[in-house]
């Protein structure tokens, strides 16, 4: 069934039931078509909920906190950006703050209608761990870990009167406030920023919105294209071409995203060494196509090895953009790279089918991010097939 809001726009909020046990679909669907550049929403600053809100409220209060935080997240994850991370920290602040004042808070209205359960990877168990890839695992290991950081530094909040103690020891809460802070905001310069009512768009591969701030520094969300009545109306919330760190971050499975990161875990130092990053090295979902990224990290990782000559000529190739060069060791090492490859998807795939079989046997109802899980390797599982098939008609 379908419901719609009553709201003052040329949208509403649709919700639609799943029968798969995930959480329903909210959506923004247009009441009217929309011509490119139609105005959709305007947010006034006065409205956002932000980082630097929590700065000028409470000052040198936050510092030790801070401090604490920027050398746990180092610890753990030394590629997370301390700025960003201590951003984010200080809108989870906010949020909390706000929450502690429940009705006579401004924002009231707004944090009562966030949902109450979020499935991204700081809300998983651990025993989501067990029906993870590797990679995916990783990525929600990444932002339980900064989720479980968040919590011990705001501890030390107590002492300083920005928050109470009840909320400091209510760790379901706090897990909240940090999935409210990664999964409404967005980047505005080195602050994090949310503007209640712009972040009621779904996340699509192809968006029809986009954010734009005027002078004032109010907050205007606008069409991109012509948008017919009853469409919906998205954004873009990352690399479309990868929906694992959107599941990740944000809990859902991006269907529409044309593409998956290839899986291949174990060759980090010869990505770095050709300047590739996951984004790079995709299996199409449709057609089984294989990113060249991908044949050339195989094969640079194979001559590396086996033929240090042949690898530096290769790497030669690679970082010149040597494609003739590049296409004659391709073809002189084919069999040996497609083996390599057969064995990584298969490898998957036998893994995929494991790791379902271990989320089917938990029990939704104590575990009820089961489902989305089971979405995401069902994706990848699909993909992975069409990747098989390809190879195989390669001989």
């Amino acid at each position: 069934t379908m419901v719609k809001s009553k709201i003052s726009a040329p949208f509403s909020l649709t919700i639609q039931d799943h029968d798969d046990g995930i959480t329903d679909d909210y959506s923004a669907v247009t009441t009217q078509t929309l011509e490119t550049g139609s105005p959709v929403v305007f947010v006034p600053n006065q409205m956002f909920l932000a980082s630097y809100q929590a700065i000028e409220e409470f000052g040198g209060a936050l510092q030790t906190a801070e401090d604490q935080l920027s050398d746990q997240v180092q610890e753990f994850n030394s590629k997370n950006t301390i700025g960003e991370t201590v951003a984010l920290f200080r809108l989870f602040v906010k949020i909390l703050v706000e929450y502690e004042k429940g009705p006579d808070s401004p924002w009231f209205p707004w944090l009562n209608s966030l949902p109450r359960r979020f499935n991204n990877g700081a809300a998983m168990a651990y025993a989501c761990l067990e029906c993870l890839l590797p990679y995916v695992s990783e990525l929600r290991m990444i932002e339980r870990g900064t989720s479980a950081c968040f919590q011990k530094s705001a501890k030390l909040l107590q002492y300083t009167g920005v928050l109470q103690e009840t909320t400091l020891v209510n760790v379901d809460l706090l897990k909240w406030a940090y999935s409210v802070a990664t999964t409404r905001s967005f980047d505005l310069g080195d602050e994090k920023v949310i503007a209640p009512m712009s972040d009621m768009f779904n996340h699509g591969a192809y968006p029809n919105v986009e954010h734009q701030f005027d002078e004032n520094g109010n907050l205007l969300v606008y069409t991109t294209q012509e948008v017919p009545a009853g469409s919906p109306l998205y954004i873009s919330l990352g690399d479309p071409t990868n929906p694992s760190p959107i599941f990740a971050t944000y809990g859902f499975l991006d269907e529409s995203s044309p593409a998956t990161f290839c899986k291949i875990m174990d060759k980090e130092a010869e990505m770095e060494e050709l300047d590739l990053k996951k984004s790079d090295l995709l299996f199409y979902k449709d057609t089984g196509d294989i990113s060249p990224a991908v044949w050339d990290l195989l094969l640079y990782s194979i001559l590396k090895t086996e033929a240090p000559d042949a690898g530096e000529g290769f790497f030669d190739a690679f970082m010149a953009s040597d494609e003739v060069t590049k296409n004659q060791y391709h073809e002189q090492y084919f069999t040996y790279t497609l083996q390599m490859l057969r064995e990584h998807v298969d490898g998957t795939l036998q893994s995929l089918y494991e790791l379902s079989a271990q989320a089917q046997s938990k029990d939704p109802v104590a575990f009820p991010r089961v489902p989305v899980i089971l979405k995401h390797n069902a994706f990848v599982e699909r993909t992975f097939l069409q990747v098989k098939d390809a190879l195989d008609r390669m001989g």
